[in-house]
C-alpha cells in the first residue's frame, strides 16, 4: 500500500494544479458567454473587435457584430473569446509562462 502513496500524491497535486483551475476558467467563460447583451464591446477567437448589434435567433446563438460603421458580421455565440476589455488578465498569464 506504501508503494501507492507516491503515485497517489502525484495525481492529487496534477488534480490541484492543473485539472481543477482548467475546469474553473472554463466555468467562468460559459458563464461569461451566457450573460452577452446587446452593446457589450468583444473579441471573437479569430481576433476580430467589435460590439454586439443585436442577436438573429429566438434562442440568442447568434450574434449580429458590428465591426465598423459600416460593417456588421453574423458570428455563433460560441466564436466569443472574450470581453474587449478582459484581455490585461491574458496577457499576463501569458509573460508569466
Amino acid at each position: 500500500m506504501m508503494a501507492y502513496l507516491p503515485f497517489i500524491l502525484i495525481l492529487a497535486i496534477m488534480y490541484f494544479l492543473m485539472i481543477r483551475p482548467q475546469a474553473k476558467r472554463q466555468k467562468e467563460k460559459q458563464a461569461m458567454i451566457q450573460a452577452l447583451k446587446k452593446g457589450d464591446k468583444i473579441v471573437t477567437i479569430g481576433g476580430i473587435h467589435g460590439t454586439i448589434a443585436g442577436f438573429k435567433d429566438k434562442d440568442k446563438k447568434t450574434l449580429l457584430l458590428q465591426v465598423d460603421s459600416n460593417t456588421k458580421m453574423t458570428i455563433n455565440r460560441a466564436s466569443v473569446s472574450n470581453l474587449a476589455g478582459n484581455n490585461d488578465s491574458q496577457n499576463e498569464q501569458i509573460e508569466d509562462n
